[in-house]
């Protein structure tokens, strides 16, 4: 049976008009909802637990001291760092799945966390650099990692599937590299850098939340603005530019855009796996539709990233686990489903 598309509305204002999905819309809304609350949730969560109540006074500026320091200073700044991290990798993955037309194409795959990390390692293990010096690291990994795959796949231009082939070879390459970085660390040097391998929240400051939510504010629209493109991208460049569409223009700034969001994301998290490959499809399930848009994707992200933190804080009993470790195991998971899946359709 085939899917009906989805049903959308025109809204006009002027010489502007925007065009709505009303039911991605309310996935959408729905999503950052679910997110909003595991937030409020993991605020009232921890060492010393905290009513929802108290967290509410708190937040608007009536609570006591003691609450105050618990809730700006401990935990705001972790659970904000989540949702803006969990919004960036999913708005990244739905823009690089949909560029590379695969669902595999997301920047665990291409090989720009890999990328990430080994630049972040670099800084911690050889420069012995930290804090700000690590995040910049992080995003200059990712960023060279990003145009080193794209070099090398291109030939007469970029096909989507060789960029995701690439991008594999080039994450192998890269985790071969971080493996001996650490190897060849001091103890308590490897044990750090593999905490932060693994991807974390735990411990996050507001610096993190600054380079983190810069990152948002500034490329989300512009994703969002030119993400408008990707269906029409999706169908060749040929169909794109007899519908006016700037192929060229779109695809760099659309590329450049995912890859900025995944660099901030790793600089302020570590390389968390699995939310920028799950989060696209699962919005896109949600909305009935062949593709996720951007927002549904992001919301997804920030939703799943959330869930994972509380998971986290809560699977052992005093015992925080880095939230990466709940999202790998929620990753292979996905992963079976999706290649259970496949073959089920390819048989029928």
């Amino acid at each position: 049976m085939e899917k009906r598309p989805a049903k959308r509305a025109v809204v006009r204002a002027g010489a502007f008009s925007v065009r709505l999905y009303p039911r991605a819309l309310i996935v959408g809304v729905v999503l950052v909802l679910i997110a909003l609350t595991m937030a409020l949730v993991n605020l009232t969560t921890g060492d010393f637990p905290v009513p929802v109540g108290e967290v509410l006074k708190s937040l608007a500026g009536k609570g006591t001291a003691g609450t105050d320091f618990i809730v700006y200073e401990l935990r705001l700044p972790r659970v904000l760092v989540t949702l803006l991290v969990g919004l960036a990798l999913g708005a990244s993955g739905a823009v690089f799945q949909s560029l590379t037309r695969n669902p595999l194409g997301s920047p665990d795959f291409v090989g720009l966390t890999t990328g990430a990390a080994s630049g972040a390692l670099i800084v911690m293990l050889i420069v012995g650099g930290g804090g700000l010096q690590v995040s910049a690291g992080a995003i200059t990994g990712c960023v060279v990692t990003a145009v080193v795959v794209y070099l090398l796949a291109f030939r007469r231009g970029v096909q989507p599937f060789r960029l995701v082939l690439m991008g594999i070879g080039v994450s192998a390459l890269l985790e071969a590299l971080n493996s001996y970085l650490i190897y060849r660390a001091q103890l308590n040097e490897a044990i750090a850098a593999q905490v932060w391998l693994i991807g974390s929240v735990n411990g996050r400051g507001w610096t993190e939340v600054v380079i983190v939510a810069v990152t948002v504010v500034v490329l989300v629209p512009l994703v969002v603005h030119y993400g408008r493109h990707l269906k029409m991208l999706a169908l060749g460049d040929e169909m794109a530019v007899l519908h006016g569409v700037p192929v060229e223009r779109s695809r760099a700034v659309l590329a450049l855009a995912a890859v900025s969001l995944s660099a901030g994301a790793t600089a302020a998290a570590g390389p968390i796996a699995f939310v920028a490959l799950a989060a696209p499809p699962l919005a896109a399930r949600l909305s009935s539709s062949p593709s996720s848009g951007i927002l549904p994707a992001a919301g997804m992200g920030a939703a799943l990233l959330s869930a994972g933190d509380w998971a986290a804080q809560n699977a052992l009993p005093g015992n925080d686990i880095p939230v990466g470790v709940i999202t790998a195991a929620l990753g292979g998971v996905y992963l079976t489903w999706l290649l259970f899946h496949e073959k089920r359709g390819a048989r029928a």
